[in-house]
This record gives C-alpha cells, structure tokens and sequence, in this order.
C-alpha cells in the first residue's frame, strides 16, 4: 500500500516538475498544479495510512490517526486553488493583450540572442 502511494507521488511530481519545464503558460499552471497535489498525498501518506481509529477522546489504547497532516492538506488545497484561479486569470488576461501564451514570446528575447 505504502509503495503504490510513494509510486503515485513520485509520478505526481515528476509530471509536475516536467510541465512546469514547459514553455507554455497553460502547462506551467498544470504542472504546478500536479506538483501540490503531489506534495498534499506525500504528506497525507506521512500521517499514516494504517487502519487507525479517530482521534476521539475514549478509545483508551488504541492506535489513532494524527489529524495534523490533514488539517495541513485541506490549507494548502484551498490555498491551491486561490492560487490556480489567479495564475488563470492572469494567464488569460496575458493571453488577450499578448494573443500568445508562449513564455519566450512574453518575456522577449535579449540583445545578444
């Protein structure tokens, strides 16, 4: 189970860390987007992914799940998505006013080129 979630993660990541390499501004906002996803299931794995009980007062010795890693998952997926909503709508407004969404082509090429 833990190796086909750490399998998962490092394909997340890797995907991620390639689009992000891209030079299209679409797949750079993809990319960014595997890659978090990626970090939020490397930490949901950290905090255990056993059959563990819900940390509930009263269930005396038994084995509880530490719910820090999930509260941290749920801030940084909507933080996530603030952050995708405006890199969207920044890409789009670039898109209308450059009409290319090529990085190269928005950043310009330098004298010595």
């Amino acid at each position: 189970m833990h190796f086909a979630v750490l399998t998962v993660v490092a394909v997340f990541i890797t995907c991620g860390v390639y689009l992000l390499l891209d030079r299209t501004l679409l797949r750079v906002i993809i990319g960014l987007g595997l890659l978090s996803n990626g970090v939020n299931l490397a930490l949901l794995a950290s905090g255990g992914l056993g059959a563990g009980a819900a940390p509930i007062l009263g269930h005396g010795s038994a084995a509880i799940v530490d719910p820090l890693p999930q509260a941290l998952i749920l801030t940084a997926i909507v933080i996530g998505f603030g952050v995708t909503a405006l890199m969207l709508t920044l890409a789009f407004a670039s898109y209308q006013s450059q009409l290319s969404d090529d990085l190269e082509d928005l950043h310009g090429r330098l004298d010595d080129e």
